[in-house]
C-alpha cells in the first residue's frame, strides 16, 4: 500500500505561492489606500485654505422696476480682495441683472449694500458666490 500526498508538508519548504501572492496584494492595497487618503486630505486642505473670501446675503430689496439692492456681509482676510457675484431674477426665474462687486477694503468683515440695475422688475436677488483674488494693498 502506498500513501499519496497531495500537498507538501506545511512549513517544510517555506511559504507556498498563494501566500506570497496574498501578501503582495495586501502590501499593494495598503500603499494604494494610503495614497488615496493622502489625495483626499490634500484636496480638502486646498479647498479650505483656498477659500479666502466668503459672503452672505443678509437681505435684499426691490427698489423699482430698474433697480434692486442687496445687503452683503463679506468675510475675508484683512489683506485679501476678491469678487462676489450677485444676480436679480424676475417672477418667472429669468435673470434680469448680474454684477460682480469687488471687495478690497483692508478689513476682515465688510457690510455693504450693493445696487443692481435691472432690465425689468426683479422679484428676487441671490448671491451666486465669491472668488478671492488680488490684495488690498
Amino acid at each position: 500500500m502506498t500513501t499519496v500526498r497531495e500537498a507538501t508538508p506545511e512549513g517544510r519548504y517555506g511559504r507556498n505561492r498563494d501566500e506570497r501572492a496574498d501578501r503582495k496584494l495586501k502590501v499593494i492595497g495598503g500603499v494604494l489606500g494610503a495614497a488615496l487618503v493622502g489625495v483626499i486630505v490634500w484636496i480638502g486642505v486646498d479647498y479650505v485654505g483656498g477659500t479666502d473670501i466668503s459672503a452672505e446675503l443678509i437681505k435684499s430689496k426691490i427698489v423699482s422696476d430698474e433697480r434692486a439692492e442687496a445687503h452683503l456681509e463679506v468675510r475675508k482676510e484683512k489683506d485679501a480682495g476678491g469678487f462676489c457675484t450677485v444676480r436679480a431674477l424676475d417672477a418667472e426665474g429669468g435673470e434680469v441683472a448680474r454684477k460682480d462687486f469687488r471687495f478690497d477694503q483692508p478689513e476682515d468683515r465688510v457690510d455693504e449694500v450693493v445696487v443692481l440695475r435691472t432690465t425689468s422688475r426683479a422679484s428676487a436677488v441671490e448671491l451666486l458666490g465669491c472668488t478671492g483674488g488680488g490684495s488690498a494693498g
